[in-house]
């Protein structure tokens, strides 16, 4: 039996999911940035978190051979900076605000998160590579609405805060 993959795609969709960017320094040094929602927490104990970039990405090479990667957490005004790291073609990070790390991997300036994760497994998974970051360090706002992807579309939150 065939899957029908755009059923399979449409589907997927119901599940909302928040929206973060992954950095890493490219060959060049360069830093380069992919929009992913794929992103969630695996251990505390070790902390591990995952995230998964398809195999014919551009970026691909860039990320699955770079020692470690840096994940900012989108808010609601990021709608922008996560179309443009979206798409394929240019991922260069100029002009957008940005803070630098101590793995050199730079995060977006105004994430609601970020963690700094040196790569500890990938994977393949399908079309994709599963990648697994050991978190060394992070840091939260403390507050703001998340960007959340739902059906395809970009979505905020009607209530963020915790009842």
């Amino acid at each position: 039996m065939r899957l029908d993959r755009r059923g399979f795609r449409n589907a997927l969709g119901y599940f909302p999911t928040g929206v973060a960017v992954i950095t890493a320094q490219s060959a060049s040094r360069d830093p380069v940035g992919i929009t992913v929602n794929s992103f969630t927490s695996v251990s505390l104990d070790p902390p591990l978190v995952l995230w998964c970039i398809e195999r014919r990405s551009d970026r691909y090479a860039t990320f699955t051979e770079a020692p470690g990667f840096t994940v900012s957490i989108l808010g609601a005004a990021h709608e922008g900076v996560s179309a443009r790291l979206a798409t394929p073609g240019e991922h260069r990070l100029d002009g957008i605000a940005l803070s630098s790390t101590e793995l050199g991997a730079p995060a977006l300036a105004e994430a609601l998160a970020i963690f700094e994760c040196r790569r500890e497994a990938l994977h393949e998974g399908g079309d994709h590579a599963i990648l697994l970051g050991h978190v060394l360090r992070f840091w939260h706002r403390g507050s703001g609405d998340p960007l959340v992807f739902f059906r395809g579309r970009y979505r905020t939150l009607a209530d963020c805060e915790p009842r």
